[in-house]
């Protein structure tokens, strides 16, 4: 990247970035300003994007400047632009970093628009495309904080930055807030640091919220390419019939114009194909598969190597007549190698098809392919395509059968590759076992194409010992993989379930047996894969998800044990769950060679119950970040958990209280999780209530913290269900006699001790330290559940509402209904909804609750109690870019508690203001406060001059931050203000909505800037 060119600013000086940004295109507000080009780069630039190549920052300027002096129509804009533009524009008046997702199908322009917007908007922006490896988003944060600040604190300009991954956006929104907080970087407090438009590209868009484009031309934009083409017909003569990437969009994706284009490959013969129709049929299946992908042309000369022109100067273009028209070289920049490709997607699909028709199959194809160019060191490019080709499973809508493979989120996604898939609908079963299987021997050290092919032979042809041997050499290639470890258990688990009945309960054992060992070393494996925010060694497996399918898959073959054995005889109902041994029914089982399964079937009850208390607390306490967990997690969990547990106490279990506890395991309440699941499951009051009663008992019999704590939650859960219960909880003053709690104590009674003593306006201050209380909390949260909620959202449980004592302790499932209750629709997106706030929109909900005070201060959000600053999480990490006093609704997750809903507070003239000011200043860049020094003078001064500043202020946005974080605007008047195009507009209404205080304060504030000090001393000296 050149250092020299100047990136956009706010005030549109010339910055220069003194350091190489080496993983971001970073487009400059004055690129190719000054800058001439030889007339044949221009031509082959322009003509290279309109035959199919990917554009160019090139391709932009050539645009601007024909249509600058009437060569030429302009840039085609596809109607998603003005959205897009709109989009963007209103993410600015957003602090701190904001994504745009533009979804679009392979073909119709998508990436085009999206760098359309970046190069119109570069002198607005800092207009970056994320080019680099993925692999380091610490790296990639650290470089756009570097295009942010331009390589200085007072020259910050928000970063436009095109990524086309969709799976790193959370990751890399929750870096670069760590790095900007590390760098200590003071953020302007209307300007975002970063705009994320996230380009992906889909076969199937369905319809969202999100821009979406698609392989379908509106009128307007018909005439917009008919235009275009004139244009090029008269510039290029005969040569536009070969702008195949133009001409496909220009017909509006016209299967005739493609069918034409290709008719080429009609001629082409099985038998003896030329190295051309190789190659070419390479890059099709490629580009048909893969869009995006590409061979390197040295890769592609390389294959003619022992081709009768090895010996001549032969281009790529002259060899691969007369498939060339259909065929792209390009270059994206002056380090890289030139890069061959189909000229459309369409045009590959359509190739691949037409040969297919003439013998050459596509599993004839990827064959060929694997064999000829994957050899030696295949370049890791490469093999990427090759995988995604092969492995890569599509999605399907939402109304489309669940899969049987119980992987989360997969319900909607294809058995199989979109490829796999086709060679088993048009050719056959063996076709793709073949192409699979052709990949898994060539690329020996890939654990992922035999975990395909294991996952083709159990699903599709129940090869169930073909499936396990594949299975176990996929694990074998990466032994610390959970994810690939699931495929052998999945592999014995469908055998069970497939097997012919009725089966020998032997054989049914045995099965068992295998896929629940199976199922455990999996477990293990995930246990022991940390989050990447855990890398530690850098040789530890790191997953940004924990994964749970080696859980779920014990619990599925379990259900299936109980079904398949107890259909066959009662007996082994009593045997799974324990109430008889196995070796005292041998004889009615009539197969004594079944005791070799003794301490299996001995070890099932118990470890069924830790996997469903597992799940208790993973579905009680979190959610996917995105979309509900699948139903059947919870199902299959709750059911195994009545067959082996609930509905048949132990009668091994002779613990005191024992009676009590297998009640309570009936209910789905003998954990804390259960009893703060109760509302979720819809319980009934009288369920609760008895609930309530035998934890007492239980308490009262054993006098354990554990048993206090869920009657108390469970006192609390009866009482949010609008029960009549007792006024007063009987034991509660016995669990504050044990506060404060030890380090080691559960997150559940940290909670429940945060709950109980945080305190409120009309409450005593409370003796105990809160910060300590929180830490401690956060402490025992990591040991507990870090591990296993990573990624996932952590639910608010309680909230503090009005009232006193427990009444004011506020279940999440009570507010859900006061939304549900107002709102239309049935179905709702609950992730969504508290991730976004809207509940907090509802009066019957902000009535129900109370606000709590505090500040923003140096990221983070504190509240304020007595003068004592608290530090809580914050539900929204976008609340905390600007510093300023605060007001938030308090829930609490099993982490710790969480500000929600947080607001600018107004200013008030009292003690907790000033405290709260002080708190604000010190994450300024100035080190003075802004209060104003003469009550009369300031006000005096700005009504007498009132027409001279609206016409002489310029810096506006300072002054609003300086205004709104000293609390002397609302929220409401500075985004309206903000919105106002015009300096003297924003300063006319500025000066309408201040009181006289705000005036005094605004004084102050122009005699601290620099840039007002010659007009305020002229207006001070006409005075």
């Amino acid at each position: 990247m050149a250092s020299g060119a100047a990136p956009s600013t706010a005030k549109s000086g010339k910055l220069e970035i003194k350091h190489s940004l080496s993983l971001l295109d970073v487009l400059y507000a004055n690129q190719f300003e000054g800058e001439s080009f030889p007339l044949e780069l221009l031509h082959q630039t322009e003509e290279n994007f309109y035959r199919g190549a990917p554009p160019k920052w090139l391709n932009f300027h050539i645009s601007e400047q024909r249509e600058s002096d009437g060569t030429g129509t302009p840039f085609i804009k596809r109607d998603g632009y003005d959205t897009l533009v709109e989009t963007i524009h209103q993410r600015r008046r957003f602090p701190g970093i904001s994504t745009v997702q533009l979804f679009h199908q392979p073909g119709c322009g998508g990436t085009t628009l999206a760098m359309k917007v970046l190069w119109d908007l570069r002198k607005t922006f800092r207009s970056a495309v994320l080019t680099g490896s993925t692999s380091d988003i610490t790296k990639v944060a650290e470089d756009v904080v570097q295009l942010f600040t331009a390589g200085s604190r007072r020259n910050h300009n928000t970063v436009l930055l095109l990524v086309n991954d969709e799976k790193i956006m959370k990751e890399l929104e929750g870096s670069i807030k760590v790095t900007i907080a590390e760098q200590d970087i003071h953020v302007p407090g209307h300007m975002p640091v970063a705009i994320l438009l996230n380009c992906v590209r889909k076969d199937v868009v369905l319809q969202s919220d999100h821009i979406v484009l698609q392989k379908d031309l509106s009128e307007e934009e018909k005439h917009k390419f008919d235009e275009k083409k004139k244009e090029l017909s008269i510039r290029y003569s005969d040569g536009h019939k070969q702008f195949h990437g133009f001409n496909i969009m220009q017909t509006n994706f016209s299967q005739a114009y493609i069918q034409e284009a290709c008719s080429v490959f009609k001629t082409t013969k099985k038998a003896n194909r030329p190295q051309k129709n190789q190659l070419a049929a390479f890059l099709s299946l490629l580009n048909a598969y893969v869009p995006g992908s590409f061979l390197l042309e040295s890769k592609c000369m390389d294959f003619f190597k022992h081709d009768d022109y090895s010996h001549g100067d032969f281009s790529l273009e002259d060899r691969m007549e007369p498939f060339s028209h259909l065929i792209i070289t390009f270059q994206q920049d002056g380090r890289s190698e030139k890069k061959v490709c189909m000229a459309h997607p369409m045009i590959a699909q359509c190739c691949t098809e037409l040969m297919a028709r003439s013998g050459v199959t596509r599993s004839d194809t990827a064959r060929n392919l694997l064999t000829r160019l994957c050899f030696d060191e295949t370049p890791p490019f490469l093999v990427g395509f090759i995988k995604d080709m092969l492995t890569k499973r599509g999605t399907k809508p939402k109304d489309m059968k669940k899969e049987e493979d119980p992987i989360d989120g997969t319900e909607f996604e294809e058995r199989y590759s979109r490829l796999i898939l086709d060679i088993q609908k048009i050719e056959s079963n063996k076709q793709s076992v073949s192409v699979l299987k052709v990949a898994s021997q060539l690329f020996q050290r890939n654990p992922f194409f035999p975990q395909a092919l294991a996952r083709f032979y159990y699903t599709e042809l129940r090869y169930y010992n073909r499936a396990e041997k594949w299975a176990k050499r996929a694990k074998l290639r990466d032994p610390q993989n959970s994810f690939v470890a699931d495929t052998l258990g999945q592999v014995h688990k469908n055998h069970l379930k497939n097997k012919e009945r009725p089966a020998k309960p032997r054989e049914i054992l045995q099965l068992a047996s295998k896929a629940i060992e199976a199922f455990k070393d999996e477990e293990r494996l995930a246990e022991n894969q940390q989050g990447s925010e855990m890398k530690g060694d850098g040789s530890t497996k790191v997953s940004n998800v924990f994964n749970v399918r080696g859980q779920v898959g014990y619990v599925q073959v379990c259900n299936l044990v109980y079904d398949l054995l107890v259909s066959q005889n009662d007996t082994w109902r009593e045997v799974l769950t324990k109430n008889v041994s196995l070796g005292s029914v041998l004889e009615s089982l009539g197969d004594n060679k079944l005791f070799r399964f003794n301490d299996l079937i001995n070890s099932l009850r118990d470890e069924i119950e830790r996997k469903c208390a597992f799940f208790d607390k993973y579905l009680t306490y979190s959610k996917p970040d995105v979309k509900d967990d699948p139903a059947y997690i919870s199902e299959d969990t709750s059911k195994c958990y009545r067959n082996f547990v609930g509905n048949s106490p132990s009668k091994a279990f002779k613990q005191k209280g024992a009676d009590l506890i297998q009640k309570l395991k009936q209910n789905l309440a003998n954990t804390s999780a259960g009893v703060l699941s109760c509302l979720d499951r819809e319980c009934t009051e009288s369920d609760l209530k008895e609930i309530t009663t035998w934890w007492e008992e239980i308490f009262l019999q054993k006098d354990t913290v554990t048993a206090l704590v869920n009657y108390i939650l469970a006192h609390i859960m009866l009482r949010n269900m609008g029960a009549i219960s007792p006024s007063d909880c009987k034991h509660l003053a016995a669990f504050k006699e044990k506060m404060p709690l030890i380090p080691n104590d559960s997150p559940e009674l940290h909670m429940l001790a945060l709950l109980l003593c945080w305190p409120t306006g009309s409450e005593a201050k409370c003796v105990l330290d809160l910060n300590e209380l929180i830490r401690r909390m956060n402490r025992s949260y990591e040991v507990a559940y870090k591990i296993h909620f990573r990624s996932r959202y952590l639910r608010p449980l309680f909230f503090i509402g009005n009232g006193e004592d427990l009444k004011r302790i506020v279940h999440r499932k009570v507010l859900e209904n006061l939304f549900l209750e107002q709102s239309e629709e049935t179905k709702q997106d609950w992730s969504n909804n508290w991730r976004k706030e809207k509940i907090f929109k509802v009066p019957e909900v902000q009535a129900r609750l109370v606000k709590v005070e505090g500040v923003v201060r140096k990221y983070r959000v504190f509240a304020t109690i007595d003068d004592v600053m608290i530090e809580v999480d914050a539900n929204r990490q976008n609340s905390l870019w600007r510093p300023r006093r605060v007001s938030f609704y308090l829930g609490f997750t099993i982490r710790g508690p969480v500000a929600f809903d947080i607001q600018t507070k107004p200013a008030a003239k009292d003690k907790t203001d000033c405290v709260a000011e002080e708190i604000s200043g010190m994450n300024r860049s100035e080190p003075e406060q802004i209060t104003p020094e003469d009550t009369t003078g300031g006000q005096q001064f700005v009504d007498l001059h009132q027409t001279h500043l609206m016409n002489g202020v310029s810096d506006t946005g300072a002054i609003l931050d300086k205004l709104k974080d000293g609390g002397w605007i609302s929220e409401e008047n500075y985004e309206a203000l903000r919105s106002l195009n015009k300096a003297q507009d924003q300063m006319s209404g500025i000066l309408q909505c201040l009181t006289s205080g705000g005036k005094d304060a605004l004084y102050e504030i122009l005699k601290r800037m620099r840039s007002m000090r010659p007009l305020i001393a002229e207006l001070e000296g006409s005075e």
